[in-house]
């Protein structure tokens, strides 16, 4: 890969998430690479840490989200691309919108990654039903308590919105 002072095109980012993708697979993690870049420039990248870190929320998007938001001093990824060896999962796809990259790119779909044991179709189809009728069991407690922290929030005076 080039210096990260050298700007770069779509097809050259794409090619280092598949790298990265590539290199997870080598050193014990899930084949997905994701690169983070602002101005044709790099500015993080990340592979799947899943299994590696016992961590199922360390899909290649978000630890380059993470890496990128650091870099950045900030949570947003204004003006940047995202570029993932595949299409990025629900959760994935969830942090990328909270994160508002001006885009995304992608490169295997997530049928492709059906058919290499990465189904997670199952939780496109969940999200949609009511929340009773989801496998997952899920109740709420304490309404009213919880509430508090909103009112906290809504009075906060240096508080950052997002």
């Amino acid at each position: 890969m080039p210096s990260p002072t050298q700007p770069l095109d779509d097809k050259a980012f794409l090619r280092r998430a598949i790298e990265l993708a590539r290199e997870s697979v080598r050193s014990g993690g899930g084949p997905f690479g994701a690169v983070i870049a602002r101005e044709g420039r790099l500015v993080a990248e990340g592979c799947n840490r899943v299994t590696v870190w016992n961590d199922p929320t360390a899909h290649a998007e978000v630890v380059a989200i993470r890496a990128a938001c650091e870099k950045l001093g900030s949570f947003q990824l204004e003006g940047c691309t995202v570029y993932s060896s595949c299409e990025p999962c629900p959760m994935c796809l969830g942090a990328l919108y909270w994160a508002r990259p001006a885009r995304v790119v992608f490169a295997c779909t997530r049928v492709d990654a059906a058919k290499a044991g990465f189904d997670d179709e199952f939780i496109y189809l969940e999200l949609p039903l009511p929340i009773d009728a989801r496998r997952l069991p899920t109740s709420m407690l304490l309404r009213e308590e919880g509430l508090v922290a909103f009112d906290d929030w809504a009075k906060a005076a240096g508080r950052r919105d997002y």
